[in-house]
């Protein structure tokens, strides 16, 4: 089993000192991946939109402001060798998606090909709305953006033509590392969400859920594969479940069918990071490795 971390660089505590220090670190502890996290905006007072929590608030709220992920995941990159990257998970929906995929492409291209590709669908109308992008019909939005960026990394020319998105024919470079392009993990357990996974998904990244959870979506899951002509061997699974976890845990996760999980990282400061970070390496990617 994989072992990955979640690791937000908290605006107001970000420096290429702490950025620098988390990448190396986990890469010396044995993590197989890093994921940053994607909100451009936080609002004082939202809707209670957030489907992680009992209140429907982010934890931190408005003060929880992160660094934007592809210079976040950039600079893990250019610090590191082998650990993969991911955003966890861009809100796809409220970019170009041409510009989302020419980040995703020259990101794949100067870190070798460690690029995974988060992608959700957005819950805080606000930011969206801030952003210029209608709240309504955003998970069929998303699917569209998600076509234009393959056929970007796909095809040349390039054209594409949709409900949400017209594309002329133009030429797009570069193309990315990995082919037919990074894997897209998407995010999200309902079941437009599950669909979407099924359809268009090389992996699935589950957040705050207990293996019991995991195995009745993955079951639900399987079905929504087997329509499409696909099994759960085309995916790589992934929960980030929130809580503190054992070797237990892991052994649970991975007899359910998952792949990967993710653990919470977070250190206030450069000289923060190894003493939060061994013991999660410690107490999880040594039992992953035998499992």
């Amino acid at each position: 089993m994989k072992i990955g971390l979640f690791t937000p660089l908290a605006a107001e505590l970000a420096s290429p000192e702490l950025a620098i220090e988390v990448a190396g670190v986990a890469e010396e502890c044995g993590f197989s991946s890093l994921w940053v996290p994607e909100h451009a905006v936080l609002f004082d007072q939202y809707a209670p939109n957030y489907p992680y929590s009992e209140d429907g608030r982010m934890p931190g709220g408005a003060s929880a402001n992160v660094l934007d992920p592809f210079p976040v995941l950039s600079f893990f990159a250019a610090h590191t060798k082998r650990i993969r990257i991911g955003t966890g998970v861009m809100i796809l929906p409220q970019r170009n998606p041409i510009y989302a995929a020419k980040e995703i492409a020259s990101l794949d291209v100067l870190s070798g090909g460690r690029l995974d590709v988060g992608i959700g669908v957005g819950w805080l109308e606000e930011e969206m709305r801030a952003l210029g992008t209608p709240w309504e019909h955003r998970g069929a939005r998303t699917n569209s953006y998600v076509s234009v960026m393959k056929t970007l990394w796909l095809e040349d020319p390039s054209a594409y033509e949709d409900e949400f998105y017209s594309l002329p024919a133009c030429r797009f470079a570069p193309k990315p590392v990995q082919k037919p392009h990074p894997p897209l993990i998407f995010g999200g357990e309902s079941r437009p969400a599950l669909r979407r996974i099924a359809e268009l998904g090389q992996g699935w990244n589950a957040a705050m859920k207990t293996p019991e959870q995991m195995a009745t979506l993955l079951a639900e899951l399987d079905v929504l594969l087997a329509e499409n002509g696909r099994s759960r061997s085309e995916l790589e699974v992934t929960v980030m479940p929130g809580t503190e976890l054992g070797s237990d845990d892991l052994a649970a996760y991975r007899d359910v069918g998952v792949d990967q999980v993710v653990a919470l990282g977070a250190a206030p400061s450069a000289e923060a990071v190894r003493s939060v970070f061994e013991p999660i390496a410690k107490a999880l990617v040594v039992p992953a490795s035998a499992m």
